[in-house]
């Protein structure tokens, strides 16, 4: 998809599609006004500004120990160009991503042990999603299991634990999705001005 930049366009604008929709529910739940549309989207409930601080500053730090492991471990070498077009799509990307893992891939109302299960399966898909372990180019479908690709793995695992726990810590009692939108937002746009940084990122699109 990062060589792709119609693909990347198409997809952008349906994510802020997605994301417009979603926030004319959370709109009309701040405003106490019932929505002009029956609401399709979980989540949409307002949060106070404590919650969106602790969400931006976990995600921060899970990046910032990703970041240092990457550089004690050597790996922070082998990582992928991508385009600022593609940038862009990441942090769009990361709204829609939320709506559908933390939003509706979750196990409600079944008790406590229920629903962490459910966020550990759905999380371990989350990561699998991912193209670390595994890539599908034009030589076809391969697996990737080296050490870049199992760490990769790892930390996106551990964020998308972290987002769970933005959506269902006790510091968020409404359950909004809007901290889990801010702590993935943080993180890609944190990986991109890293990746800014150290030289990964090659053109516009």
């Amino acid at each position: 998809m990062n060589d792709n930049p119609w693909l990347q366009l198409c997809l952008i604008a349906a994510g802020l599609y997605v994301t417009y929709l979603w926030w004319t529910d959370y709109s009309a739940a701040r405003s106490a006004t019932p929505a002009p549309t029956a609401s399709f989207f979980p989540g949409a409930t307002v949060v106070n500004r404590k919650a969106l601080w602790i969400a931006a500053t976990g995600a921060a730090l899970v990046l910032a120990a990703e970041t240092c492991g990457e550089i004690a471990l050597g790996l922070d070498d082998e990582q992928s160009k991508i385009t600022v077009l593609f940038g862009i799509y990441t942090l769009i990307a990361a709204i829609v991503e939320e709506i559908i893992f933390r939003g509706y891939l979750v196990v409600e109302n079944r008790g406590r042990a229920a629903l962490v299960g459910g966020i550990i399966g759905a999380s371990l898909i989350f990561a699998l999603l991912h193209p670390f372990l595994w890539k599908w180019d034009d030589e076809g479908f391969a697996f990737t299991f080296t050490a870049k690709g199992w760490f990769s793995f790892a930390a996106v695992l551990i964020g998308s634990l972290w987002f769970y726990a933005c959506r269902f810590a006790s510091w968020n009692p409404a359950r909004s999705l809007l901290p889990c939108f801010v702590a993935h937002f943080t993180k890609n746009a944190g990986v991109f001005a890293i990746k800014a940084v150290q030289g990964y990122v090659a053109g516009a699109w």
